[in-house]
């Protein structure tokens, strides 16, 4: 008995690692008696994944995982106790059984982000949006990504171009009066090619020269979508 779940990633609780959200859901997981599997061997552990793991800071407003459980119990149940357990912060948002055999990692295609900043080169959105349609008509647009390898830093270029996806520009104008930029943005994620946020914003920024302050940057992912016979859908 599979079950996916949607649950949110909010508020301080963005500051938390990928490791420590594992640990929690753990927690919450035997605190509600949650009739969750374990794995078998000398160290068992309860059997669920988490899709695309969010960097620290990051908050997310729907994030996913999959659950395989020994017995049926009611949604319903499901979700209040979980979210009995969970901080504020956290929160089950639904839950469905599935009997789809991919896990929901190696299904995740897409992540959708709202990012806001202060942009100091540019006077408005509307200039910003010409700036950046101009730019993704650029057959490539490359960036350094460092890898380590042991003791080694090795530095490979990477074309990001295929990796973005529509991208939506809005805000208050003018930006003298402080308005934050609203941007957002599909951008692939996945076993198939993944970009983060934050170096799709260096990109930019990078590219078309327009002054971010990166003290007012705030990424937020809406959304983590996969890809069927090339529609873009939810998960569940």
């Amino acid at each position: 008995m599979n079950l996916r779940v949607k649950f949110t990633k909010e508020n301080y609780l963005k500051y938390i690692s990928h490791l420590d959200l594992m640990r929690l859901f753990q927690r919450a997981f035997r605190r509600g008696n949650i009739p969750i599997k374990y794995s078998e061997g000398f160290n068992p552990q309860p059997k669920f994944s988490i899709a695309n793991p969010l960097a620290l800071g990051i908050a997310s407003a729907q994030e996913y995982m999959d659950i395989e459980l020994n017995e049926n119990i009611p949604i319903e149940d499901f979700i209040k106790r979980m979210n009995q357990e969970l901080p504020q912060g956290i929160r089950i948002l639904d839950a469905k059984y599935i009997e789809e055999s991919k896990s929901i990692s190696s299904l995740i295609s897409w992540s959708y982000y709202e990012i806001k900043f202060k942009a100091n080169n540019i006077k408005d959105s509307e200039e910003l949006d010409k700036l950046v349609k101009s730019w993704l008509k650029e057959d490539r647009i490359m960036i350094k990504k460092v890898k380590h390898k042991g003791k080694k830093a090795i530095e490979k270029d990477q074309d990001i171009r295929p990796l973005i996806g529509n991208i939506i520009i809005s805000s208050q104008s003018p930006l003298a009066s402080l308005q934050l930029i609203n941007l957002n943005c599909l951008l692939k994620a996945g076993d198939n090619g993944n970009l983060k946020p934050t170096d799709f914003i260096d990109a930019m920024d990078g590219y078309l020269n327009i002054g971010i302050d990166f003290n007012t940057l705030n990424i937020k992912r809406l959304g983590l979508f996969v890809e069927r016979e090339g529609k873009i859908e939810p998960p569940m």
